[in-house]
Formats: C-alpha cells, structure tokens, sequence
C-alpha cells in the first residue's frame, strides 16, 4: 500500500480494497503515523495536476482589527469597507480583536490535540460514516467517491440549532466545545450584522434570513506527512455555508486562489480566518465571493484547526435561500436558484470535496 515516488499506479492495483482497510482500521492518517509509514500509502497520491503547485506570496493578505466597532461610528464604518473590499475580492481576511480570549481559544486547540492523541480505542468509539451521529469522527467525508483522499483525520458535531447533550461529546473536549461554540456564535452574529452593513442593508438582515441559526463545528487534525509533495492536506474546495471562522495553529499549509495563484493564509497569533461560504455568495448574487482554498501536507506536524461553519448542514430544512431582492435589479438580474440548505448540502457531499463549485449547478 506504500507510494513509488510516482503518480503511476499499477494496473492490479486494488483501490477499492486498500480504501475499505483504511476505513476499517477506524485509526486514521495518524494510524498510519503511528504505525511509522515512511511512504504516502497510494490511496493519497493526488493527480498530478492537484499536486502543489508553485504559491505566490507578494500579496499582502487582509486583516481587519475589529476594535473600536461598537463604540466609535467613524471606526465602524472604516471596519465595514475593508470588510467589503475583502469579501468582494478575496473571500478571506484575519480578524483580530474579535472577542474571543486567547485562552479560550488556545484551549480549543489542546482540546482537539487531546482527542486526537488519546488511546485510539477510546477514539475508535466515535469513528462513522452515519452523518446523523451527534458527533461524527472519521478520515475523509468523500474517502470513496474522492480521486485521491487527503491526509488529514476530522470530527464534526453540529452545535445548534440543537446541540448535542454534554454525554454525546468526547471528554476529551466536551467542556471547551460548548464555550467556544458560544463564543464563535457571538461574534458570527457581529459579523454578520458588518456584512449586511456592507451590502447596503439593514445591519440585521442577514441575521433575521437564519444565516446564523446553525452552526458546525469541524475540527481537523493533519498528521506529519513523510512525501508531503505527493498529497494535499486537504484539496481545493469552497465551503457549503453562509459563513466560516477558523482557527488554526501556528504550523501554517491553509492557502486561497487569488488572482489565479495560490496565496499563503499566514499564522498570526490571535487571529481568526473568516471567509465567504456558497450560501453567502448566492444570496449576494455574486458580491461576496466565496473562492477555492486548499491546505498542503507537511513534514511538520501535527497541524490542527477548527472550523466552524454557519449553516444547517444536513439537518431538514424548508426554508428556501436565493439572491436578496434588495440585491436584485434588471440591470443585476439573480443569477441563482432557490434552494434550502439542507438540499445544497447534500448536493456538496455528493459531488465531493473538489471539482468546480457546487454552485454551478444553481447558476441561472
């Protein structure tokens, strides 16, 4: 099951069989890590045209410092433009003084450390595929349908509308869970009310279309990787949401296709990533963007982060979302079809994490 080097793979080669071994051994990449693998097994050997291509880092990615929003008019209104121009151009920017301590989010990260890290018996107990799971521990979402799978382990609970009870969390993390969904709830809603601002709205229409009524929790784990340029971490994607806050460790590997090139998302301690989801792309009739981005493999490692999605997911949904008549004109036609969340979810999942944008099957 071990990589030549190559990207050619022998005709008997069973992928089939060698992706139902991984799946069954309920460890994980960081199974195979500890089990000391010296070379990518071939299930994670990306095509050549997805492999890492050359990163351009002369751009200076955007940072908005959200201090001074609630408090001074002018500042607030210089926070909603940046806010703006980054979303209609870049689909991504830091935030800092968001609101959330460092030690709230610190703890996070050694929450996820500690699950991933405790006696793999224990973590075996929440490893499925069955999305309806309070909380769903696996390696890869798209593992049978993806061309090649990425080297990185996830859990994923969904933390509202209905949050899962303390009993259905790890103990590993069950505590700083349910403070840090609280706390990215709080400033989800802040953000949301600056978009809405920056599209000429009243600052809580995005929140009062339930753009902030779900949230996912998606936490990641990317063990060391010895032929980092043979895999991806995680490949080119958008995010089915509305919105997404990440954190992520100092390890860096997260990059956003700007302008044709593969961007860098640098480490800044204390910062979060935001970035634009499908969702929010197609209510805003393609003013907000919501662009590719990937996460390379690495030598160093364990790299974590934790994403956390605004959006319903999987859970039934009859509420319909398309383009905001507010953003509609006949010079600006919608561009979208109506759709619910839990129907474009789904349509994500099917498709799979790469490939062009689940969007396109809504496009008018």
């Amino acid at each position: 099951m071990a990589a030549t080097g190559t990207s050619e793979l022998p005709e008997d080669y069973d992928r089939a069989s060698e992706l139902r071994a991984f799946d069954e051994s309920k460890a994980g990449v960081k199974g195979l890590v500890d089990a000391g693998v010296s070379q990518v097994p071939r299930i994670f050997i990306q095509p050549p045209e997805k492999k890492r291509a050359n990163s351009n880092t002369h751009f200076d990615f955007p940072v908005i410092d959200l201090q001074g929003m609630d408090t001074d008019r002018i500042q607030r209104n210089r926070i909603v433009e940046k806010l703006r121009e980054a979303s209609e151009t870049w689909g991504f920017f830091n935030v800092v003084n968001h609101g959330i301590p460092v030690t709230v989010m610190e703890e996070m990260l050694n929450g996820v450390r500690r699950f991933y890290e405790q006696d793999t018996e224990l973590k075996k107990e929440f490893y499925t595929r069955d999305v309806s799971k309070k909380l769903v521990y696996n390696s890869n979402f798209d593992l049978y349908t993806a061309k090649a799978a990425s080297w990185r382990d996830t859990f994923y609970c969904l933390m509202a509308p209905h949050p899962p009870g303390s009993q259905d969390l790890p103990a590993a993390c069950r505590d700083i869970l349910m403070e840090y969904k609280d706390q990215v709830m709080k400033l989800g809603l802040r953000l949301l009310e600056l978009m809405s601002e920056a599209l000429g709205l009243n600052p809580s229409h995005l929140k009062d279309m339930d753009c902030a009524e779900g949230l996912a929790i998606l936490c990641h784990y990317y063990p060391a990787c010895p032929q980092p340029e043979l895999t991806l971490g995680t490949g080119f994607h958008t995010d089915n949401d509305f919105l997404t806050v990440l954190l992520q460790d100092q390890i860096g590997g997260l990059q956003v296709l700007h302008q044709d090139q593969w961007v860098d998302v640098p480490p800044m301690p204390g910062a979060l990533v935001i970035n634009v989801g499908d969702l929010l792309q197609l209510i805003t009739n393609d003013k907000f963007k919501s662009v590719e981005h990937r996460v390379l493999a690495n030598h160093i490692g364990p790299r974590l982060s934790i994403a956390c999605f605004f959006s319903t997911s999987v859970q039934p949904s009859s509420k319909l979302y398309g383009p905001i008549k507010e953003l509609v004109s006949d010079e600006n036609p919608a561009k979208y079809r109506e759709t619910t969340v839990s129907d474009y979810v789904a349509h994500f999942q099917e498709k799979g994490l790469e490939g062009s944008t689940a969007l396109q099957h809504l496009r008018l």
